[in-house]
Protein backbone atom coordinates (compact mmCIF):
# COMPACT_ATOMS: atom_id res chain seq x y z
CA UNK A 1 0.00 0.00 0.00
CA UNK A 2 1.44 3.78 -1.06
CA UNK A 3 1.10 6.58 1.10
CA UNK A 4 0.30 9.15 -0.95
CA UNK A 5 2.02 11.99 1.59
CA UNK A 6 3.88 15.18 0.91
CA UNK A 7 5.31 17.85 3.28
CA UNK A 8 7.19 18.35 6.27
CA UNK A 9 4.36 15.90 8.18
CA UNK A 10 5.09 13.26 6.41
CA UNK A 11 8.77 13.35 7.83
CA UNK A 12 7.27 13.97 11.68
CA UNK A 13 5.13 10.74 11.22
CA UNK A 14 7.88 8.89 9.92
CA UNK A 15 10.17 10.05 12.73
CA UNK A 16 7.40 9.44 15.19
CA UNK A 17 6.54 5.89 13.88
CA UNK A 18 10.35 4.41 14.24
CA UNK A 19 10.14 6.02 17.78
CA UNK A 20 6.94 3.67 18.05
CA UNK A 21 8.03 0.53 16.02
CA UNK A 22 11.26 0.56 17.70
CA UNK A 23 10.28 0.47 21.23
CA UNK A 24 11.06 -2.54 23.12
CA UNK A 25 8.70 -2.98 25.98
CA UNK A 26 7.44 -6.60 25.15
CA UNK A 27 9.62 -9.34 23.10
CA UNK A 28 12.55 -7.20 24.77
CA UNK A 29 12.14 -7.39 28.25
CA UNK A 30 13.17 -9.84 30.71
CA UNK A 31 9.92 -12.18 31.03
CA UNK A 32 10.59 -12.67 34.95
CA UNK A 33 10.65 -9.23 35.08
CA UNK A 34 -15.66 11.07 26.72
CA UNK A 35 -15.57 8.59 23.78
CA UNK A 36 -12.28 7.31 22.40
CA UNK A 37 -10.76 7.76 19.12
CA UNK A 38 -10.71 4.70 17.16
CA UNK A 39 -10.04 2.86 19.69
CA UNK A 40 -10.14 -0.65 17.81
CA UNK A 41 -11.55 0.52 13.88
CA UNK A 42 -14.86 0.56 11.61
CA UNK A 43 -17.68 -1.33 11.41
CA UNK A 44 -16.49 -3.74 8.95
CA UNK A 45 -13.45 -4.67 10.89
CA UNK A 46 -13.30 -8.13 12.75
CA UNK A 47 -16.08 -9.43 11.16
CA UNK A 48 -17.18 -13.35 11.00
CA UNK A 49 -14.41 -15.85 10.64
CA UNK A 50 -13.47 -17.21 7.35
CA UNK A 51 -13.90 -21.16 6.60
CA UNK A 52 -10.23 -22.56 7.29
CA UNK A 53 -8.73 -19.43 8.91
CA UNK A 54 -6.39 -20.35 11.84
CA UNK A 55 -5.84 -18.37 14.96
CA UNK A 56 -2.03 -17.51 16.03
CA UNK A 57 0.76 -15.52 14.73
CA UNK A 58 2.57 -16.93 11.74
CA UNK A 59 4.77 -16.29 8.60
CA UNK A 60 7.35 -14.52 10.39
CA UNK A 61 10.67 -14.12 9.55
CA UNK A 62 13.26 -15.58 11.81
CA UNK A 63 14.58 -13.50 14.80
CA UNK A 64 18.43 -13.17 14.99
CA UNK A 65 19.48 -12.03 18.18
CA UNK A 66 21.93 -9.00 18.67
CA UNK A 67 24.68 -9.36 21.26
CA UNK A 68 24.48 -6.09 22.31
CA UNK A 69 22.83 -6.04 26.21
CA UNK A 70 19.30 -5.13 25.94
CA UNK A 71 18.59 -5.05 21.78
CA UNK A 72 15.52 -6.05 20.24
CA UNK A 73 15.80 -8.95 18.11
CA UNK A 74 16.23 -8.27 14.25
CA UNK A 75 12.09 -9.90 13.83
CA UNK A 76 9.57 -10.41 15.99
CA UNK A 77 9.35 -14.49 16.48
CA UNK A 78 6.40 -14.67 19.24
CA UNK A 79 4.09 -17.00 18.52
CA UNK A 80 1.01 -17.43 20.98
CA UNK A 81 0.14 -20.50 22.60
CA UNK A 82 -3.01 -22.01 21.09
CA UNK A 83 -4.49 -23.31 24.62
CA UNK A 84 -4.20 -19.40 25.42
CA UNK A 85 -5.58 -18.09 22.56
CA UNK A 86 -9.32 -16.91 23.72
CA UNK A 87 -12.03 -18.85 22.20
CA UNK A 88 -15.18 -18.01 24.08
CA UNK A 89 -16.32 -14.48 25.58
CA UNK A 90 -15.72 -14.95 28.61
CA UNK A 91 -12.17 -15.89 28.04
CA UNK A 92 -11.49 -12.42 25.44
CA UNK A 93 -12.98 -10.27 28.21
CA UNK A 94 -10.17 -12.35 31.13
CA UNK A 95 -7.43 -11.23 28.91
CA UNK A 96 -8.81 -7.87 27.66
CA UNK A 97 -8.79 -6.99 31.20
CA UNK A 98 -5.50 -8.56 32.59
CA UNK A 99 -3.74 -6.45 29.79
CA UNK A 100 -5.25 -3.11 29.51
CA UNK A 101 -3.49 -0.65 31.99
CA UNK A 102 -4.24 0.79 34.66
CA UNK A 103 -3.15 3.93 37.07
CA UNK A 104 -0.09 2.07 38.25
CA UNK A 105 1.00 0.32 35.07
CA UNK A 106 1.17 3.27 32.29
CA UNK A 107 3.66 6.13 33.41
CA UNK A 108 3.96 7.69 36.66
CA UNK A 109 1.83 10.24 38.02
CA UNK A 110 -0.93 9.36 35.97
CA UNK A 111 -4.82 9.13 37.30
CA UNK A 112 -8.35 7.59 36.00
CA UNK A 113 -10.44 9.56 33.99
CA UNK A 114 -13.89 9.71 34.06
CA UNK A 115 -15.05 7.43 33.09
CA UNK A 116 -12.27 5.15 33.35
CA UNK A 117 -13.62 1.94 31.65
CA UNK A 118 -16.18 1.22 29.07
CA UNK A 119 -16.40 -2.37 26.52
CA UNK A 120 -18.90 -5.06 24.84
CA UNK A 121 -19.50 -1.96 22.15
CA UNK A 122 -17.36 -1.23 18.62
CA UNK A 123 -16.35 2.33 17.44
CA UNK A 124 -17.90 3.21 13.58
CA UNK A 125 -16.65 6.02 11.24
CA UNK A 126 -19.71 6.44 9.05
CA UNK A 127 -19.35 8.53 6.12
CA UNK A 128 -20.57 11.83 7.96
CA UNK A 129 -16.86 10.99 10.04
CA UNK A 130 -18.70 11.75 13.22
CA UNK A 131 -17.39 8.42 15.50
CA UNK A 132 -20.74 6.29 16.83
CA UNK A 133 -20.67 2.86 18.15
CA UNK A 134 -22.87 -0.02 17.97
CA UNK A 135 -22.72 -3.24 18.96
CA UNK A 136 -19.59 -5.96 18.55
CA UNK A 137 -19.22 -7.47 15.22
CA UNK A 138 -19.27 -11.20 15.19
CA UNK A 139 -16.36 -11.64 14.51
CA UNK A 140 -15.07 -9.96 18.14
CA UNK A 141 -15.09 -11.84 21.41
CA UNK A 142 -13.92 -8.04 23.23
CA UNK A 143 -12.99 -4.95 23.27
CA UNK A 144 -12.00 -2.93 26.23
CA UNK A 145 -10.98 0.34 27.03
CA UNK A 146 -9.13 2.30 30.35
CA UNK A 147 -8.71 6.00 30.12
CA UNK A 148 -5.72 7.57 32.23
CA UNK A 149 -4.65 10.69 32.22
CA UNK A 150 -1.61 13.16 33.11
CA UNK A 151 -3.20 15.61 35.69
CA UNK A 152 -2.98 19.24 35.16
CA UNK A 153 0.26 20.74 37.51
CA UNK A 154 2.90 23.39 37.03
CA UNK A 155 1.17 25.24 34.42
CA UNK A 156 1.00 22.50 32.04
CA UNK A 157 -2.21 21.14 31.16
CA UNK A 158 -4.46 17.55 31.30
CA UNK A 159 -3.03 14.96 29.33
CA UNK A 160 -5.27 12.56 28.39
CA UNK A 161 -4.42 9.17 27.21
CA UNK A 162 -6.14 6.04 26.54
CA UNK A 163 -5.41 2.28 25.98
CA UNK A 164 -7.83 -0.33 23.83
CA UNK A 165 -7.84 -4.02 24.14
CA UNK A 166 -9.82 -5.78 21.30
CA UNK A 167 -9.64 -9.92 20.90
CA UNK A 168 -10.83 -11.02 17.20
CA UNK A 169 -11.97 -14.61 16.78
CA UNK A 170 -9.57 -15.15 14.52
CA UNK A 171 -5.88 -13.02 13.26
CA UNK A 172 -7.17 -12.53 9.95
CA UNK A 173 -10.03 -10.65 11.78
CA UNK A 174 -7.01 -8.61 13.47
CA UNK A 175 -5.60 -7.79 10.17
CA UNK A 176 -8.10 -6.74 9.14
CA UNK A 177 -8.70 -4.46 11.97
CA UNK A 178 -5.00 -2.92 10.71
CA UNK A 179 -5.80 -2.27 7.52
CA UNK A 180 -9.15 -0.67 7.46
CA UNK A 181 -7.67 1.80 10.49
CA UNK A 182 -5.16 2.98 7.99
CA UNK A 183 -7.75 3.91 5.48
CA UNK A 184 -9.44 5.76 7.71
CA UNK A 185 -7.44 8.52 8.02
CA UNK A 186 -7.17 9.19 4.27
CA UNK A 187 -11.43 8.65 3.79
CA UNK A 188 -12.12 11.17 7.28
CA UNK A 189 -8.97 13.70 8.01
CA UNK A 190 -11.23 15.39 10.13
CA UNK A 191 -13.01 13.54 12.58
CA UNK A 192 -15.38 14.24 15.23
CA UNK A 193 -15.25 12.27 18.52
CA UNK A 194 -18.61 13.27 20.29
CA UNK A 195 -18.35 16.05 22.99
CA UNK A 196 -17.23 18.83 21.15
CA UNK A 197 -14.13 16.77 20.63
CA UNK A 198 -12.04 16.78 17.02
CA UNK A 199 -9.06 15.78 15.15
CA UNK A 200 -7.95 17.05 11.93
CA UNK A 201 -4.98 17.13 9.74
CA UNK A 202 -4.80 13.52 10.53
CA UNK A 203 -2.22 11.14 8.72
CA UNK A 204 -1.76 6.93 8.87
CA UNK A 205 1.21 4.72 8.42
CA UNK A 206 1.67 1.12 8.87
CA UNK A 207 4.67 -0.05 9.01
CA UNK A 208 6.92 -2.33 6.89
CA UNK A 209 7.55 -5.78 9.45
CA UNK A 210 11.07 -5.84 9.08
CA UNK A 211 10.91 -2.81 11.24
CA UNK A 212 8.59 -4.02 13.75
CA UNK A 213 10.56 -5.56 16.65
CA UNK A 214 7.34 -6.30 19.69
CA UNK A 215 3.71 -7.23 17.32
CA UNK A 216 2.72 -8.59 13.98
CA UNK A 217 1.94 -5.66 12.75
CA UNK A 218 1.65 -1.79 13.97
CA UNK A 219 0.72 1.53 12.50
CA UNK A 220 0.95 4.76 13.59
CA UNK A 221 -1.06 8.32 13.49
CA UNK A 222 -0.82 11.67 14.47
CA UNK A 223 -2.79 15.03 13.71
CA UNK A 224 -4.58 17.80 16.26
CA UNK A 225 -6.96 17.49 18.57
CA UNK A 226 -9.39 19.86 19.98
CA UNK A 227 -11.73 19.76 22.75
CA UNK A 228 -13.23 21.42 25.60
CA UNK A 229 -10.82 22.30 28.17
CA UNK A 230 -8.05 21.54 25.32
CA UNK A 231 -6.54 25.37 26.03
CA UNK A 232 -6.50 25.41 21.69
CA UNK A 233 -5.21 23.10 19.25
CA UNK A 234 -3.31 20.26 20.60
CA UNK A 235 -1.33 17.53 19.13
CA UNK A 236 -2.29 14.16 18.57
CA UNK A 237 -0.78 10.52 18.72
CA UNK A 238 -1.81 7.14 18.44
CA UNK A 239 -0.88 3.64 17.48
CA UNK A 240 -2.11 0.12 16.81
CA UNK A 241 -0.67 -2.96 16.85
CA UNK A 242 -1.49 -6.59 16.11
CA UNK A 243 -0.55 -10.11 18.83
CA UNK A 244 -2.14 -12.93 16.40
CA UNK A 245 -5.45 -12.37 17.16
CA UNK A 246 -5.14 -9.35 19.63
CA UNK A 247 -4.77 -5.79 19.14
CA UNK A 248 -4.04 -2.62 21.32
CA UNK A 249 -4.41 0.71 20.41
CA UNK A 250 -2.98 3.84 22.48
CA UNK A 251 -3.93 6.96 21.95
CA UNK A 252 -2.52 10.63 23.63
CA UNK A 253 -4.29 13.60 23.42
CA UNK A 254 -2.04 16.81 23.69
CA UNK A 255 -2.41 19.66 26.26
CA UNK A 256 -0.86 23.52 27.07
CA UNK A 257 3.02 22.78 27.53
CA UNK A 258 3.34 19.44 26.20
CA UNK A 259 5.53 19.24 23.24
CA UNK A 260 4.86 16.32 20.06
CA UNK A 261 8.23 14.35 21.69
CA UNK A 262 6.29 14.09 25.01
CA UNK A 263 3.33 12.78 23.64
CA UNK A 264 5.32 10.14 21.58
CA UNK A 265 7.32 9.24 24.41
CA UNK A 266 3.86 8.47 26.49
CA UNK A 267 2.23 7.03 23.77
CA UNK A 268 5.35 4.80 23.42
CA UNK A 269 6.02 4.12 26.83
CA UNK A 270 1.91 2.75 26.78
CA UNK A 271 1.75 0.52 23.84
CA UNK A 272 5.06 -1.23 24.49
CA UNK A 273 3.49 -2.41 28.40
CA UNK A 274 0.47 -3.16 26.87
CA UNK A 275 2.00 -5.31 23.95
CA UNK A 276 3.89 -7.29 26.79
CA UNK A 277 0.89 -7.82 28.74
CA UNK A 278 -0.83 -9.52 25.71
CA UNK A 279 2.40 -11.69 25.21
CA UNK A 280 2.04 -12.99 28.90
CA UNK A 281 -1.97 -13.40 28.07
CA UNK A 282 -0.82 -15.63 25.55
CA UNK A 283 2.11 -17.63 26.48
Amino acid sequence: MKLMLVGTRVVAVAAAGVLLAGCGGSASKDKKAGPDPKPSGSAKQGGPATGGEKTGASGKPGAKESTLPGALPSAYDFTPDPARVPKTAAQARKLTRNAALGESDWTAGMVRHTPYESGGSWPVLPESCVWTRSALPSGVLDSFTRRLDVPATGGKGRVQGAVTVTVHRTEAGADEEIKDTVQESFRCPQQELGGGQRLSGLMSLRFDQKDVRNADASLFEAGKYTGPESGGIQDYVWSKSRIGPVTTAVSVKGAKGYTNTDLLRIAAEGGAKVLYRVELELK
